[in-house]
């Protein structure tokens, strides 16, 4: 058995004690059950129990216990008196444990709560699981001691099963259910009842043992440190024979010579030896050992049903053994846990007896027929019999009788009702083309055995599946049924109504007919009545029958209610002829008919549920017609209580969606409407647990807009309707958090809302958390509106009735309520003393710092990072990524964005612009009610999360330590920033110094910079400069936060030089193939291209500059690449322009275009390519065709191309923008000047971020300018000397190729010049590339070389 955890066991004891101590009548109950069954106690114990009863705190109003419902607590004083009195004790006695549990739970100590708890099952046992502690004993011990409750069990079918042989006819033809039956149904002797009694004596001992010893190694559990916990082993079960020694049991190990020859398997030891796997006995593996014979013969739906649940849990008795019994002692609700062990309930044998025939059916029902011969003064004691027989049956499945047909002075029904396999009497006929006829299930199992003939006349059976069932054959069986009263069904209820009790009576009080028609005219149904049901039964012609189930329809709709046709039409002949015409009918009306009228009485009547379920090609039938169109056949299949698994196999997914969706026909009313009950199967279909693949079945739910017609249900006045609904929506925003803005945007919360008040506990929860997650928006001003709805709506203040939800709420469901709360509460500027807000932000960092429920407080962490207001569209936060931002990791903070599919969120638009600002103050507002409580309570529960070895928790309490001290920040000083760091300080410059993720670093980085702002942060943190001074030079190439934290350490000395240092990697000679001309990088390949027409593919990763491939398409040099999309552009003077794709490493040409012109320097966007020809101008190509010259008045010498808009450098030093849109043409820069009668031409140009880079030469005025293109304004320049061939541009530099072979770096913020690379060479740097991550460096000179530089 595999162990439990100690956060189950946690859960289940707080579970009861909070219940106990909340609930008035029970906390009287356990205590009044406490003192009357535990042993004496002695005055100190009693004095403790009066403290605990005496008068609560009176802090606690009588209005809010009267509002919530709930029973105030003892004051703070007398808990203290009592702990220290029962902590006194020389010795524990069991009320003392019981009462100091109590102690520990209201002081919330759940971990000593429960120690305590589980010491009064070490001291007193049979009370513990019997009247004071039962719900813990049932979900705590029972798994543990299921297999003793089995074994006991088995030994009481043993004992009854155990009769001589001599009254039974044992001849080879009868099968095992009929001598098994009849074994039972015969009395029972002396010598059974006195062993029956003895092995009820030793029951309970053996239970007190096992009980005593598993309720030590719950403790042991529960004292172990964090993981030791799944080492230790429960205790090995005590199954042996005990005696009665002086009042005291011992356990006989080994048992004499004649028990082991008379018992031989029946012990607990010997038992694995008959069946047994791995050693363990299961009673389900002896029910497999038995011969196959058997195993076919299961031909009821019930009993396959068990067989089922039986394989599945394979060490639990049947779930009839285990059930409460209820109990007319209000004040001890939970004692008779186990009635069918209980001792000491009857002290005569007959009694015993009785006691052990609840297990199975057959027995009862012959003990009812004896005592119906008894006078009237036995009918009282007959009644519970009868109840009692209801409410059990066996898991035995040799010992049932379906039919009804093996007790005494019932008939032998006909052979042809008999299947010749199972010999029992047909359910579900099928005829072979042999003529011989066969039980489904049993021939279905013959040939899945691999025979292909007919069982009796060895004919080779020419079938792939078997026919339709033998309605006929169907219909004779029932009517035979009906005369001899040898119809058998399970009971309708554990409860039956006085209604369907009356309809039973009804039934058997009719006397035997000879036909259905005549039961019919019997019971008093009318003539016309009487005709239609013969016609369904008996006609043969469709048509016929098709009428008469027309007939029936109307005629049910005028009775109305009357109880005396339902009995009559609920009959299997009738059920079965309706049955009959939805599969052979094809008229819509007749079918949508006849399942109106097998819905109104399957609703009314169980026994009609069980008729069509006993076959499974009926609900096939069912399923295939709903998904064929006929839409009111849903509410039938609901109203069967099919098993969701199995409507999931059957692709129902598309019709129910339909079903939804569709308009009703408000013109045929049923007793659910089809959306409804469409709705209902939905939502039992999203509830299965062991589904193989939940992601992708609600994907396709999904994908159906089955959102779109769910969101109406929401308006339901059906509370059922509206929650199914809810819990639908629910999952569909778990899976898919697109969809969230869909429900926000149509749907209406107000009759949500004012359903609050009538829900219970878990449907208020399930509500909860539905708004929960629904105000997880990507907008955040559509957020507010959400949350100002939510405010506003009900009939009732919603913070209000949160409020007393969160006071009352268990502790897992409270942390939705919290988190809703607040946040209404936030709605308006925080005032300085609130009680939404003091209550949930206490909710909240209580759950945060209970560490015995992990699942709780790592939820309460996601919960407080979530607070920061920022959500994808999915719903997750974003509040790292915008951390990260702040700490100037660009780059994780776009990769974040990108992968939650926020790449909307980048730019600067007006309505992003919006957003920002609406969250940030959203964020001022909750990070001052979550800083101002209680004094920066919440940063010591976050350094304790901190602190955790779980990495999930670890991070997102750092992500919600960092901002809450990032916004102490910005937030007025209100003293709380000496709390922070007397906190968090450690702790941040400790993950500074040894986190592995750069990511952990930043935030660590961003929060110490936030103590930097205050003289005392400084000072605090001078004994750690040295530390955080290291590691900021690690992190300064990729955060421009660290660089200005250095300078702040340094007093401003930090060189630029140290911070980006570039180190040279490899360099290659491809002279032999002339200049350089061109470079690219693209996917971890690095593409050059040469004077000579070849194009080179290098590695751009590991090998760095390795050869992978040569193109010699091109006839001339190759003077430009370009990247666009997943393309690549070249350029050459050979007048072409191609277009490769990069496959598996290597390019290939996919389009060549014939320009007519020499290209130079090609730019390409979308569909649109620009190059300089060998004259004046621009060539502007279309690649679907067409090409136009711009700018024919100007020689251009550089391009450059972004946003639709064409920059030109032209020979005249001028510099123009082309809109491409409309050829408009703007002039950033004049030109004309020359020196000596030569030109100044614009040698190369780069567009970056919004800036345009233009370089020249230096002789008039700076080399290097900066231009905004928004206003064609010089904003700066770079003073370089050198000749400027080529440039590039990233996020934190420039590089300008040089003429003597050269590449300075300067800073893009500052302008300023970093450092200077040399290529070795006197040649002119003709060409430059970055990779996507601005961390390599290419570039090629004009004789020939490559070389790369890494930024290190």
């Amino acid at each position: 058995m595999a162990t439990v955890s100690p956060e189950f066991i946690l859960r289940r004891t707080s579970t009861f004690l909070d219940e106990a101590f909340s609930q008035t009548d029970l906390r009287r109950s356990v205590l009044s059950s406490a003192r009357r069954r535990l042993t004496s106690p002695d005055p100190t114990t009693l004095q403790a129990l009066a403290l605990l009863s005496q008068p609560t705190d009176s802090s606690f109003s009588a209005s809010s216990s009267a509002s919530t419902g709930t029973t105030s607590r003892p004051s703070p004083s007398a808990l203290r008196t009592a702990e220290k009195l029962l902590l006194t004790l020389p010795s524990k006695n069991p009320l003392s444990s019981l009462l100091l549990a109590f102690v520990h739970a209201l002081r919330q100590r759940h971990r000593e709560a429960a120690l305590s708890l589980l010491d009064l099952f070490a001291l007193a046992p049979f009370a513990a699981r019997y009247e004071v502690a039962a719900p813990v004993f049932e979900d705590l011990f029972i798994p543990h001691l299921l297999p003793a409750i089995q074994w006991f069990a088995d030994q009481r079918s043993r004992i009854l099963a155990s009769q001589p042989s001599s009254g039974i006819d044992d001849d080879a033809g009868r099968s095992i259910e009929v001598t098994a039956a009849i074994s039972l149904l015969s009395r029972m002797s002396g010598d059974q009842a006195e062993e029956l009694k003895e092995l009820e004596r030793g029951y309970e001992d053996v239970l007190d043992e096992n009980t005593m010893a598993y309720a030590g190694y719950l403790k042991e559990v529960l004292e172990s440190r964090d993981g030791e916990w799944e080492a230790l082993l429960p205790p090995q079960l005590i199954l042996t024979k005990v005696k009665r020694n002086k009042g005291v049991f011992e356990g006989i190990q080994e048992e004499d010579e004649d028990d082991e020859d008379d018992d031989e398997g029946q012990g607990f030891g010997s038992r694995p030896k008959l069946s047994s796997r791995n050693g363990r006995y299961n009673p389900m593996w002896l029910e497999e050992e038995r011969s196959d014979e058997f195993l076919s013969r299961q031909s009821s739906r019930v009993q396959d049903k068990n067989v089922k649940v039986s394989a599945k849990y394979s060490q639990r008795p049947s779930p009839q053994r285990i059930t409460r019994q209820p109990s007319t002692d209000s004040s001890n609700g939970n004692a008779n846990l186990f009635s069918d062990f209980r001792p000491g309930s009857s002290s005569s044998s007959e009694n015993s007896v009785v006691s052990d025939a609840e297990f199975d059916p057959g027995i009862l029902q012959e003990k009812k027929t004896r005592k119906a011969s008894f006078g009237s003064d036995e009918n009282q004691y007959q009644e519970q019999e009868q109840t009692s027989s209801e409410t059990t049956c066996s898991s035995n499945h040799q010992m049932v009788d379906p039919d009804g047909i093996l007790a005494s002075g019932k008939p032998t029904p006909p052979k042809d009702f008999v299947c010749p396999i199972t010999s029992n009497i047909f359910d579900d006929p099928v005829t072979l083309e042999t003529g011989q006829t066969y039980e489904r299930k049993a021939i279905q199992e013959w040939l899945d055995r691999g025979n292909s003939t007919c069982p009796i006349t060895r004919q080779t059976l020419n079938i792939t599946q078997l026919p339709k069932t033998n309605y006929v054959l169907k219909r004779l069986i029932a009517s035979w049924r009906e005369q001899n009263n040898a119809y058998s069904t399970p009971a309708r209820s554990e409860n039956p109504s006085p209604k369907d009790a009356r309809d039973f009576n009804l039934l058997k009080r009719a006397p035997s007919p000879t036909s259905v028609i005549s039961q019919a005219s019997i019971d008093g149904a009318t003539g016309d009545l009487r005709q239609a049901i013969s016609r369904l039964c008996t006609s043969e012609i469709l048509g016929e029958s098709e009428k008469a189930v027309l007939q029936i329809e109307r005629l049910w709709r005028e009775a109305g209610t009357d109880p005396e046709i339902l009995p009559v039409l609920s009959k299997p002949a009738v059920v079965n002829g309706f049955v009959e015409i939805l599969l052979n009918s094809v008229n819509a009306d007749i079918l949508r008919s006849a399942v109106f009228m097998l819905t109104e009485l399957a609703s009314r009547d169980n026994f009609v549920i069980q008729t069509l379920t006993r076959v499974d090609s009926d609900v096939d039938c069912l399923v295939s017609l709903f998904k064929e169109g006929l839409v009111e056949a849903v509410v039938l299949i609901y109203v069967l209580s099919c098993p969701p698994e199995s409507l999931i196999e059957m692709d129902m997914l598309d019709a129910l969606v339909m079903a939804i969706n569709r308009k009703e026909d408000e013109s045929f009313a049923m007793c659910l409407k089809p959306r409804i009950a469409s709705l209902f199967i939905l939502n039992q279909m999203i509830r299965v647990e062991n589904q193989k693949n939940v992601s992708e079945f609600m994907g396709a739910l999904i994908s159906r807009n089955i959102v779109e017609g769910v969101i109406p249900c929401l308006e339901s006045d059906l509370l059922d309707e509206m929650l199914a609904a809810v819990e639908i929506l629910l999952r569909c925003m778990e899976e898919d958090g697109n969809c969230r803005e869909d429900i926000a945007d149509t749907a209406e919360f107000g009759p949500l809302l004012e359903s609050f008040s009538l829900a219970n506990d878990a449907q208020r929860f399930q509500i909860v958390q539905f708004l929960n997650e629904l105000v997880k928006l990507s907008r955040r001003t559509f957020n507010e509106q959400i949350l100002h709805i939510i405010k506003d709506g009900g009939a009732y203040s919603t913070k209000h009735v949160l409020l007393v939800y969160l006071q009352t709420a268990l502790h897992d469901q409270s942390l939705p309520v919290a988190s809703l709360l607040l946040q209404l509460d936030i709605l308006m500027e925080p005032r300085k003393m609130s009680i939404y807000r003091e209550e949930a932000i206490d909710a909240l960092i209580s759950c945060l710092r209970n560490t015995d429920f992990p699942k709780s407080q790592l939820l309460a962490a996601e919960t407080i990072m979530g607070f920061q207001g920022r959500y994808s569209s999915a719903g997750k936060s974003l509040a790292k990524a915008y951390l990260l931002k702040k700490a100037g990791m660009s780059k994780s903070y776009r990769a974040i964005m990108r992968t939650e599919q926020m790449g909307h969120a980048l730019g600067n638009s007006e309505e992003n612009l919006e957003e920002e600002k609406a969250a940030e103050e959203w964020e001022r507002r909750i990070a001052f009610a979550l800083v101002s409580h209680e004094f920066g309570l919440i940063f010591e529960a976050l350094a304790e999360g901190i602190k955790s070895r779980r990495a999930e928790l670890f991070s997102t309490c750092l992500v919600s330590a960092t901002w809450l001290t990032h916004m102490l920040s910005i937030l007025p000083d209100m003293g709380l920033r000496g709390a922070a760091r007397v906190c968090l300080l450690k702790l941040f410059v400790s993950i500074l110094k040894s986190a592995r993720d750069v990511d952990d670093k930043a935030l660590a980085m961003l929060a110490l910079r936030s103590f930097m702002y205050d003289p005392d942060g400084l000072h605090d943190m001078a004994s750690y400069v040295k530390e955080i001074i290291k590691s900021l030079r690690e992190l300064k190439k990729s955060s421009s936060l660290a660089y200005e934290m250095l300078k702040l350490f340094s007093d401003g000395q930090e060189s630029s030089a140290e911070m980006w240092n570039h180190k040279e990697l490899v360099q290659v000679d491809c002279s032999t193939h002339g200049e350089v001309l061109s470079i690219v990088c693209f996917k971890n390949r690095i593409i050059t291209g040469h004077s000579d027409g070849t194009i080179k593919v290098w590695s751009g990763v590991e090998s760095l500059l390795n050869l992978i491939q040569e193109a010699h398409d091109h006839s001339k040099a190759v003077t430009s690449l370009t990247v666009s999309g997943e393309r690549i552009y070249s350029g050459s003077t050979d007048k072409t322009m191609r277009v490769w794709i990069l496959r598996n490493g290597e390019i290939r040409c996919s389009e060549i275009h014939d320009v007519k012109d020499q290209v130079h320097n090609l730019v390409v966007a979308n569909s649109i390519s620009c190059f300089i020809p060998q004259g004046a101008g621009v060539k502007v190509i279309l690649l679907n065709g067409g090409s136009k010259l711009l700018n024919q008045s100007k020689n251009v010498k550089s391009l450059a191309l972004t946003q639709g808009k064409l920059y030109c450098g032209c020979q005249d030093s001028s510099i123009q923008e082309i809109d491409l849109a409309t050829g408009t043409v703007g002039t950033i820069q004049s030109g004309n000047r020359k020196l000596l009668g030569k030109s100044i031409p614009i040698q190369t140009m780069q567009v970056h971020d919004g800036f345009l880079y233009t370089a020249s030469n230096s002789i008039e005025g700076p080399a290097v300018k900066v231009w905004n293109t928004s206003n064609y304004n010089l904003v700066g320049s770079l003073p370089t000397n050198s000749e400027v061939r080529s440039t590039i541009a990233s996020s934190d530099l420039i590089y300008l190729g040089c003429k003597m072979g050269t590449v300075e770096i300067w800073s893009r913020q500052k302008l300023s010049k970093v450092s200077t690379l040399q290529t070795g060479t006197n040649g002119k740097v003709q060409c430059m590339a970055i990779d996507s991550d601005a961390e390599l460096l290419v570039v090629g000179t004009s004789d020939g070389k490559i070389q790369a530089w890494g930024l290190t």
